[in-house]
């Protein structure tokens, strides 16, 4: 029920609670209709049953087209107000990049926030996160321009990063057309598309610009080998399960890539997996990053990652906050409608670009 979902969203926003280690804050958001630990939200648990879980069936040969089609979920439109959508092609020398600009109903000038959706590098599209993006414009009250960067193995690195930052450069140099604030633009991205923002700060710390005033990377892929570092080594028992173990190892290890096989779609031998426009994580110099937001799932292989990262930035004196949504699997933030954790990442995320940018 629809008064059910609202109040579950404004639990989430109330029951938090706040650990601070190491100039770093971390908010954990416990499941908001069940004082369980150590298990799957109900609604994750209904999900993965319904849809008898991939990491239950046979491994068969990978069918890319299969692959890609499989991605996202029929989320909803949660916003309250009208959220005009402008289709726009930014021009490149490597072919003009699709974007979807959301805007609310306003004259003057408002941040904007570029986001880059997920899907391991080769999937994901506009659509699957077209609400999540209408949501947070509303939320924000912010432009929000979702990029349709190219995708490997057609594409592979670094050519979609490129689309990204080229994408950003291009929307900073027509401001005034796009009627946004030149000095706050932020940028976002889920999974690879956490990756691509925070590549794009990167790219932007190396040029010494710092035109980029904010990052907000849900469960983001950053170190794609899972390489240990000092500050990081993946292991199972980091994660805290009490109940359906079996079901949950399942889902935690659903996005391990143990041959590297996705992996070497992406790079095709363009770049180390070290690299650190491909793993962030092995970055050298974070100091000039902007103010930071990571979202983590609890039950995700990519949380630990995401985790070590915040440490880093936190570490390198860059404004850092960590949020950690408990029962959540990866993707959550495709099931927008379904999931109120999801409804509840895009109020962070506002909050985020509203308070780290002051």
């Amino acid at each position: 029920m629809e008064s059910d979902y609202k109040y579950l969203v404004q639990h989430l926003q109330q029951s938090q609670y706040r650990t601070h280690a190491n100039h770093l804050e971390t908010i954990i958001k416990p499941i908001p209709d069940s004082d369980r630990t150590g298990d799957l939200d109900s609604r994750v648990f209904e999900t993965l049953t319904a849809n008898h879980s991939s990491h239950d069936e046979p491994d068969t040969a990978f069918d890319l087209e299969a692959a890609r089609a499989s991605m996202g979920w029929p989320n909803q439109d949660r916003t309250t107000t009208d959220i005009k959508t402008e289709y726009l092609m930014i021009p490149s020398e490597d072919g003009d990049i699709p974007v979807r600009l959301y805007r609310p109903s306003h004259t003057e000038a408002i941040p904007v926030i570029l986001f880059f959706h997920g899907g391991g590098f080769f999937g994901g599209t506009l659509d699957t996160v077209e609400n999540p993006c209408k949501l947070l414009s509303e939320r924000a009250n912010a432009v929000v321009i979702s990029v349709d960067y190219r995708l490997a193995p057609e594409h592979p690195f670094p050519a979609g990063l490129n689309d990204c930052y080229r994408a950003f450069e291009w929307v900073h140099a027509h401001s005034n057309e796009l009627n946004i604030l030149k000095d706050r633009i932020g940028v976002a991205g889920d999974s690879a598309g956490g990756n691509l923002a925070t590549a794009c700060c990167l790219m932007e710390q190396e040029r010494g610009e710092g035109r980029i005033c904010y990052q907000a990377l849900v469960y983001p892929v950053v170190n794609l080998g899972t390489i240990p570092t000092d500050d990081f080594e993946w292991a199972l028992d980091a994660y805290d399960i009490s109940h359906h173990h079996d079901l949950i190892r399942g889902v935690v290890l659903a996005l391990a890539d143990a041959d590297s096989f996705f992996n070497d779609l992406y790079l095709q031998g363009m770049a180390d997996v070290t690299h650190p426009l491909v793993s962030p994580l092995f970055a050298d110099d974070f100091s000039s990053l902007p103010p930071t937001l990571i979202v983590t799932a609890e039950y995700d292989y990519l949380r630990l990652e995401g985790e070590a990262y915040a440490r880093k930035l936190s570490g390198a004196g860059v404004p850092t906050r960590l949020v950690q949504y408990r029962g959540m699997d990866h993707a959550f933030m495709d099931k927008l409608g379904d999931y109120p954790q999801a409804d509840d990442c895009m109020n962070e995320i506002a909050k985020g670009l509203k308070e780290l940018t002051k």
